[in-house]
């Protein structure tokens, strides 16, 4: 067993595991760890703990001192050249003509690199502003470019719940969504009412997928014969949480619907084929659904790529 810290550096940020030494530490205290960037100022958001050394990722870099009053003060001076450096930023990419949109910018606390964020529809040549601003600010520039979820992450905003964003509330990673999702929990496949602020699927979407492929995997389909107490009938809609089914009978010429718990009913024949209802209507939404999940995918990929800590 290993004795460990965990520290975000910006608010809803990665957890990284840090070594405390000989250090006790409480939860929302400010530290002074090492980086492979050198000393960065983090937030203590697990106190000292116990784990397994096999779920550390080594080597494991330390925790170097408690925050001072010095390094608190040095850290408002930062926040504040931030905001400096940001509209010193926007008024290059105006004058330089880029089509790119300025998001954030972080000064490392050690003074040793200023990071700028932005996001782009494609590569950007941004050569002349990293010119620019090397030239200015007498140190080592940054430029990344990021996914438009990040963008919104950072920005922060309500979502159509009522609540405060996930992704700026609790989320710390992005995971893919897809439109399989959406349609095994018979939402309606309509771009405006599944997709997020950042114009990607929802990451809502994927909470409670798990529980749906479950039930599915052992619930009759729409298009189903089944066998109830009223006699043989197709299922027209299947609630999947409630694990109810609604049926229509037919005795004769007259038809009737009625609902069933599916432990009530005995499948006859279940082809596993849904029939697609608003297709046409629906056909453009699809497409545009698949383009943003191609983009999540890609945004991901980035992601994956960014050198950690």
């Amino acid at each position: 067993m290993k004795n460990i810290v965990g520290v975000r550096f910006r608010r809803l940020g990665k957890i990284y595991f840090f070594d405390p030494q000989y250090l006790i530490m409480k939860k929302g205290e400010n530290v002074i760890v090492d980086t492979t960037d050198g000393e960065d100022i983090a937030e203590v958001v697990i106190a000292n703990r116990k784990i397994e050394e096999e779920k550390i990722v080594k080597p494991l870099k330390k925790v170097i001192r408690i925050a001072n009053n010095r390094d608190l003060k040095h850290y408002e001076e930062c926040k504040k050249k931030e905001k400096e450096a940001y509209n010193f930023c926007i008024k290059k990419i105006k004058q330089l003509g880029l089509k790119m949109k300025l998001t954030d910018v972080e000064y490392k606390f050690n003074n040793t690199k200023i990071l700028f964020f932005f996001t782009a529809d494609g590569r950007i040549d941004f050569r002349d502003l990293v010119k620019e601003l090397a030239a200015n600010y007498k140190t080592r520039i940054e430029l990344r470019q990021i996914g438009v979820r990040d963008e919104v992450k950072r920005i922060g905003g309500n979502g159509v719940c009522g609540r405060e964003l996930c992704c700026c509330s609790f989320l710390n990673n992005f995971e893919t969504v897809s439109i399989k999702m959406a349609k095994e929990q018979n939402l309606s496949l309509n771009l405006s009412k599944i997709s997020g602020n950042c114009g990607r699927l929802m990451c809502c979407l994927k909470y409670e997928n798990d529980v749906y492929e479950e039930k599915l995997s052992r619930l009759p389909h729409v298009g189903a014969i089944v066998k109830t107490e009223d006699g043989e009938g197709e299922i027209v809609n299947v609630e999947i949480l409630a694990e109810r089914v609604r049926v229509r009978l037919q005795k004769g010429e007259d038809i009737s619907y009625k609902k069933y718990n599916v432990s009530d009913i005995k499948v006859i024949k279940d082809n596993n084929a849904e029939k697609e209802n608003n297709q046409n209507e629906e056909t453009e939404d699809i497409k545009e659904l698949k383009r943003l999940e191609e983009l999540d995918k890609e945004d991901l990929r980035k992601e994956s790529e960014k050198n950690g800590i």
